[in-house]
């Protein structure tokens, strides 16, 4: 028998590498990384914001006539009102210069304010604002507008995902909505409100009426039916059926 001698580097590369091998092993550990998906349930996916909106009316104005006609009387009339109900500013009156109809777009903004503070608007919440059109071609119009709170939804229509079969919709196989789903009825429920401030917090209770509350107390106490009862109500009925 022959003794070789030992070699101590090979033994000392071989442990290296050994070593490397197990470090990247443990490098390759399985880490599940956690998203945040979209909300499925359309009031998060589309809510109802409460926002500030601008409300505003045009009033045409000829090169010959002063003044309001019966329809722009009656728009004014009506801004007047909702801006003592929502007006959260001042109602700013854009009013054309230097035009063919400055003087009687002048003549109709006198009677803008009277028909405004007949409707409630005081004169300081008022403003006036001279401006010059930038299309000569188009007739000059006065303008009134007021800042108010308004609910807002959306904006609807859009498409970030195919709604059919596609291997690019992770979702489609869960059966999830799609992305534009109930858009269109948070869009529409918020432009029927009437005060969004309902959307936040309840209205105040309105004082109770007090001389149909003491009857219906005298009635409980009675012992008769509270209920009112109207005689004219069966002249209304066109049938006698079912009596």
């Amino acid at each position: 028998m022959t003794n070789r001698p030992v070699d101590h580097r090979r033994g000392l590369r071989l442990a290296g590498v050994l070593m490397g091998f197990s470090v990247a092993l443990g490098a390759c550990t399985y880490t599940e990384e956690v998203t945040q998906s979209v909300p499925t349930d359309y009031r998060l996916r589309h809510p109802i914001a409460v926002q500030e909106a601008k409300r505003s009316i045009v009033i045409f104005v000829g090169q010959s006539r002063g003044g309001l006609s019966a329809a722009q009387h009656a728009d004014v009339t009506g801004i007047a009102r909702d801006w003592v109900r929502e007006g959260t500013g001042s109602v700013i009156v854009d009013v054309p210069v230097d035009t063919a109809n400055a003087r009687a777009a002048a003549s109709a903004y006198r009677e803008i304010r009277s028909v405004l503070a007949a409707g409630g608007v005081p004169s300081r919440a008022v403003v006036q604002r001279p401006y010059r059109p930038e299309d000569p071609g188009l007739l000059p119009t006065i303008r009134l507008s007021y800042s108010r709170i308004a609910a807002v939804a959306g904006p609807c229509g859009l498409w970030p995902e195919d709604t059919g079969p596609s291997i690019f919709d992770p979702g489609y196989n869960e059966n999830r909505p799609y992305f534009n789903l109930g858009c269109a009825s948070q869009r529409n429920l918020a432009a029927m409100i009437d005060n969004p401030a309902d959307l936040e917090q309840p209205r105040a209770e309105t004082p109770a009426y007090t001389a149909r509350r003491s009857i219906a107390y005298d009635k409980y106490r009675k012992g008769v039916s509270t209920t009112t009862t109207y005689p004219e109500a069966d002249k209304a009925k066109l049938s006698d059926t079912g009596k």
